[in-house]
């Protein structure tokens, strides 16, 4: 509920106008992650294979990766039923069928936007795929007693895993005193701080990036320069951390 998914759309294309090719995956039960990308809740993963009875061999590339705005390909893992399964299973289950279907190395970058809230090993599965985590945060206690929890996943996946910690961007933050002394107990990069800006909220519920919006509204070229700001320090390749709880 702090804007993680919309950031990390903005993002996504940001990176695709610095002329990456993007696949950004969701990894939520809700399946709304690209929803600002696409314009409508794209099937799932999970739901695709359940339809073929998990015959991979029946499954094409268009049954699963759906061309979102600005040239960003969007992937729905799903998740399981309430109750039973493990959204880990799920991750890995799509990461596999994206091998099988040879999509998984045509991408210059994959963003996997992971729900925040690391209570099993099962949330935490795409950090084994990845290279670097960003965390999302804004400036009250329980997104940063969250973030913490992360940070302790991302220090665990670290003795195992080439994963780094590329740092923290705040979102819907018009202060900043609890982001500066939890960076400061443990020390770790702020991307960026976003301040508290309500057409970020509306582009959501419209369905559309702050990208596609600035076409009609060219006062919200700002706020790009916010998600530009972070694709470029992603793109710089930083050292990353090993974080401390």
């Amino acid at each position: 509920g702090i804007g993680k998914s919309t950031t990390s759309c903005n993002i996504s294309i940001a990176l695709a106008r610095r002329g990456e090719k993007v696949l950004q995956i969701g990894c939520d039960p809700k399946h709304d992650s690209t929803f600002t990308l696409t314009g409508f809740l794209i099937p799932t993963i999970i739901d695709t294979l359940q339809s073929k009875d998990y015959h991979y061999e029946d499954i094409w590339s268009e049954d699963v990766i759906h061309k979102g705005y600005g040239g960003v390909d969007c992937v729905e893992a799903g998740g399981p039923p309430a109750g039973a399964g493990c959204g880990g299973y799920v991750v890995g289950e799509t990461v596999k069928l994206l091998k099988e279907l040879n999509a998984f190395y045509e991408y210059d970058i994959i963003l996997f936007d992971v729900l925040g809230d690391v209570v099993c090993g099962g949330f935490a599965a795409p950090l084994n795929y990845a290279d670097y985590c960003v965390i999302i945060t804004d400036n009250g206690f329980d997104a940063l007693f969250a973030a913490n929890r992360i940070t302790a996943s991302i220090r665990e996946k670290t003795r195992t895993h080439p994963l780094r910690l590329a740092g923290l961007v705040g979102n819907r933050t018009s202060k900043r005193d609890l982001i500066n002394k939890y960076v400061e107990a443990c020390p770790m990069p702020v991307i960026e701080v976003l301040p508290l800006i309500e057409d970020i909220r509306v582009s959501r519920v419209k369905g559309k990036t702050l990208f596609e919006m600035v076409g009609s509204e060219p006062s919200l070229n700002y706020v790009c320069e916010y998600y530009l700001d972070i694709a470029d320090q992603i793109l710089s390749q930083p050292e990353g951390i090993v974080p401390k709880e």
